[in-house]
């Protein structure tokens, strides 16, 4: 009853939204100008056609085909062909019906890793989830990045229940959709092991077939990062399209904003009067540390400066660049927000767990040059499951806050169109 809840109330804003914005945007737009025709393309069963311009794998178009097939398992009576079938509103329907699955998966999730918590406040916890602005945002536009969630929590959920071979699975789908997520897949397989350490331990005293089952249980991960691997190896590099606007930089600059933000994304548990203070020592090396951060890995990319329809054009331009003294007077706040994202996660997980996780956001986000509020979500998701439950004022309040900035963005994006003079076409204001 609780997943049919959380289902119909994500499709009461998700479904109306969709067709709102397909009416006033009907072609596609931004990144949907590339990854829209190679779904037709695959559509027409060309799948030897690729635009080198796309940077991620086929993995969103798969699951559109997969979708459209059971959305119309009757084409053939009524001699529709699967390219009439992927219009632009319904691919980009793919993803409303994927982000009312990351939902019941974030419920099922929180519930598992809380067994005490009722199915009210499991169901309010996935609602306000799905609320995050940047999710929700993608959530009616044909990107990859709620495939790409959805497959990782599925992924995670599996292997919480030890179902090893479907975690591993979804980590396919979820490296599929974007490369990056093969650090996640790392991350499981590792949190799914350590999980397990006192089975092993005691498996290792016993005999040789039983710790082959465990073996047997893993295998599937090692299968993903070996087919990673070959990837990587015959593609010359993780990016598949674009590669020279793509360059692998270190940018360890993206951990300190993805800090920011996900403690902003949380606030009543990272800003309240009552939460601990980092104290003078740790302070002091870590200002010192993050500044020396800031001098050599403060990376401005091309795209970043070049394009004024992303939000983080104007922060960059307005807020951080604004004067050469404002990227050291965020220091303060970044070394906050990171010690408390620490103590908050250091209430709730064991240390390996937290060590692992802050290794993966590294991992996944340093070499990224481009700063994307994107590329945040999955850390951030994983995060605020993982830190302890907010009560129910507060999660209604954040919910009322992420709801108030939805409409502020999406009203934005529909209602005030720019255009350039150098470019023809209508631009539009997004995350």
């Amino acid at each position: 009853m609780g997943r049919l809840t959380t289902a119909v109330m994500v499709s009461l804003w998700a479904i109306p939204v969709s067709m709102l914005l397909n009416r006033i945007v009907p072609q596609p737009y931004m990144d949907e100008i590339f990854h829209i025709p190679q779904a037709q393309q695959y559509c027409q069963g060309n799948f030897q056609s690729w635009d080198p311009m796309i940077t991620t794998p086929p993995g969103l178009y798969g699951l559109s085909l997969a979708y459209i097939a059971s959305l119309f398992p009757g084409k053939w009576i009524l001699n529709l062909s699967q390219s009439d079938l992927c219009t632009t509103p319904i691919l980009r329907s793919t993803n409303v019906v994927l982000a009312i699955i990351c939902s019941i998966l974030v419920r099922a999730i929180v519930m598992h890793l809380r067994p005490g918590m009722t199915e009210g406040k499991a169901t309010l916890y996935a609602i306000f989830v799905g609320l995050y602005p940047v999710h929700w945002f993608f959530t009616f536009l044909y990107y990859t990045d709620v495939a790409s969630l959805a497959a990782v929590l599925a992924m995670y959920l599996s292997c919480l229940k030890k179902n090893f071979w479907f975690s591993a699975m979804f980590g396919a789908v979820a490296v599929l959709c974007r490369q990056t997520n093969i650090i996640w897949v790392i991350f499981v397989a590792a949190n799914g092991a350590i999980s397990l350490i006192g089975d092993i331990i005691a498996i290792c005293k016993t005999f040789w077939y039983v710790k082959w089952r465990v073996l047997v249980a893993f295998t599937p991960f090692a299968f993903v990062l070996a087919a990673f691997g070959a990837f990587v190896f015959l593609n010359g590099g993780i990016v598949l399209g674009a590669k020279e606007a793509h360059v692998v930089s270190p940018h360890f600059s993206q951990i300190l904003y993805f800090g920011l933000v996900s403690a902003a994304a949380a606030f009543p548990l990272h800003f309240s009067p009552n939460h601990a203070k980092p104290n003078f020592f740790f302070c002091f090396l870590t200002v010192k540390f993050f500044k020396i951060v800031f001098e050599f890995s403060s990376i401005a990319h091309p795209y970043l400066l070049a394009d004024n329809r992303h939000y983080t054009f104007y922060i960059w331009r307005r807020l951080i660049q604004a004067h050469w003294s404002i990227k050291y007077a965020l220091i303060p706040l970044y070394v906050y927000s990171w010690f408390s994202i620490l103590t908050t996660l250091g209430k709730e997980q064991k240390s390996i767990w937290v060590l692992s996780y802050c290794i993966s956001v590294a991992l996944v986000l340093v070499p990224a040059p481009l700063i994307e509020f994107r590329y945040f979500t999955i850390p951030l998701v994983l995060l605020i499951i993982h830190s302890p439950i907010m009560s129910q004022r507060n999660l209604l309040l954040l919910s009322f806050v992420y709801a108030v900035v939805n409409a502020l963005t999406m009203a934005l994006f529909l209602f005030r169109p720019f255009h350039w003079a150098h470019e023809h076409g209508t631009q539009r204001f997004m995350w």
